[in-house]
C-alpha cells in the first residue's frame, strides 16, 4: 500500500484557484451528498441487504470447523482457502456473468448463492459439504462485492468520491460487524445450523424487498463537471468565508404547467443539496400567478464557488428540464450575502489573527 501511494500521482483535476476544503465542513457536505444522491442511496441499500447476512458464515466458520465438523485449525485453513479459490475463480467469470445477467440480476444471483452456501454450512457434518459450501460462498461473495463496489464508484462524481466511498465502507463493514455479533448471539440461542438457516432466509427475503433499488454499473449517468453556471456578478470583492449565501432563482411559468413544473423542481432540489446547498425551498407569488421563487442557502461564498464546479452534465440536463417551463427568457438568478456589520468585521479580523 505504501509503494502504491508513492507511485501514485494526483491527476490535477482539483480546481487550482480554490483552496482545500475544511475538514468538518467537507465531511458534513459529503454526508449531505450521500443523503441526496439517489444512485448512491440505492447502492447502500443493496449493500445493507447483503453484508449483514453474508457475515454469518464468516463469523461462524471457526465454530463450524471445530464443533460441527469436528475438525481443527487445519480444516479451518482449508475452508478459508476454498473461499479464496471460489472468489478467484468467480472473478474470471464476472465479465461474462455481468454481460449475461446485468448488474442487478448478478447481485441477486450472488445473494441466492450465499443463501445456498449458508444452508450447506448448516447441514455440514463432514469436510466435503463444508468445502463445497466454501467454494460457493467465495464465488457468490466476489460477484456481489465487485458489482456493488463498482456501483458505488460510478454513483459518485470525482469531487466527493472519497467521502462517498467512505460512507459505503461504513455501511459495508458496519453491516459485517453488526451481523457477526447478531449471528453469534443467534447461534448461542438456537445452535449453529439454525443460525445459518435464519441468515439464509433473511438474505433471500432481502432480494425482492430491495429489487427496486437499481445499481449503477454501466456509467450511463454523466458525472463529469458541466461548468455551465455563469460567474456571479458582484460589485465588490467578497471574502471567501462570508456567508451564508442565499441564492434565489425566479421563474415565470404557464399556470397550466404548475404541477409538472413543481415536480421537476422537486427533483432538482436534490441536485442543489448534494452539491452543497441546504435550506432549499420554493415559493409561489400570491399576487402574480405563475411566478415562483426557488431559494437555497450555501454556507459561504467560497462554498458557492465550489458549487459552480460541482454541477455535472447530468445535473445540467435536469436543470434544462426545469428551465423549459420558463415562459420567456431565462430564470433570473440573484445572490444575497449576509451583510458585514462593524461587529462582524471585528470578529473576523480577530479570527484571522488568532
Amino acid at each position: 500500500m505504501v509503494a502504491a501511494l508513492i507511485w501514485w500521482h494526483e491527476s490535477g483535476s482539483r480546481s487550482p484557484h480554490l483552496p482545500a476544503e475544511r475538514f468538518f465542513s467537507a465531511n458534513r457536505i459529503g454526508l449531505r451528498h450521500a443523503r441526496y444522491n439517489p444512485h448512491l442511496r440505492a447502492t447502500l441499500f443493496r449493500a445493507a441487504g447483503f453484508f449483514p447476512f453474508a457475515s454469518a458464515y464468516w463469523a461462524l466458520l471457526p465454530l463450524v470447523a471445530r464443533n460441527q465438523v469436528a475438525g481443527g485449525p487445519e480444516l479451518y485453513g482449508f475452508l478459508l482457502g476454498a473461499i479464496s479459490v471460489g472468489a478467484a475463480g468467480g472473478a474470471f467469470g464476472l465479465p461474462w456473468l455481468k454481460s449475461y445477467l446485468g448488474a442487478d440480476k448478478l447481485v441477486a444471483a450472488g445473494t441466492i448463492g450465499t443463501a445456498v452456501a449458508l444452508v450447506l454450512f448448516g447441514l455440514s457434518r463432514n469436510p466435503a459439504p463444508a468445502l463445497c459450501a466454501s467454494v460457493v460462498a467465495g464465488v457468490s461473495w466476489i460477484a456481489v462485492l465487485a458489482t456493488i463496489n463498482i456501483s458505488a464508484q460510478l454513483a459518485l462524481p470525482g469531487w466527493v468520491r472519497g467521502r462517498g466511498l467512505a460512507v459505503y465502507a461504513a455501511v459495508m463493514f458496519g453491516g459485517m460487524s453488526i451481523g457477526s455479533a447478531l449471528w453469534g448471539q443467534v447461534a448461542a440461542l438456537i445452535g449453529l445450523p439454525g443460525a445459518h438457516f435464519a441468515a439464509a432466509a433473511a438474505s433471500l427475503l432481502a432480494v425482492p424487498l430491495l429489487w427496486q433499488k437499481k445499481l449503477q454499473t454501466n456509467g450511463e449517468v454523466d458525472l463529469t463537471p458541466s461548468l455551465h453556471w455563469p460567474t456571479p456578478v458582484h460589485y465588490h470583492e467578497i471574502d471567501d468565508d462570508r456567508g451564508p449565501v442565499l441564492v434565489t432563482i425566479e421563474y415565470h411559468v404557464d399556470p397550466r404547467s404548475r404541477e409538472a413544473f413543481l415536480n421537476a423542481l422537486q427533483r432538482l432540489s436534490q441536485e442543489r443539496r448534494r452539491d452543497g446547498a441546504y435550506g432549499w425551498g420554493v415559493f409561489e407569488d400570491a399576487a402574480e400567478e405563475g411566478r415562483y421563487l426557488e431559494t437555497f442557502l450555501v454556507e459561504s461564498w467560497l462554498e458557492h464557488m465550489r458549487q459552480h464546479e460541482r454541477v455535472t452534465r447530468a445535473d445540467h440536463l435536469l436543470q434544462n428540464v426545469v428551465q423549459q417551463f420558463q415562459i420567456e427568457g431565462t430564470p433570473r438568478v440573484t445572490h444575497f450575502i449576509e451583510p458585514m456589520t462593524g461587529k462582524t468585521r471585528t470578529l473576523k479580523k480577530k479570527k484571522s489573527k488568532g
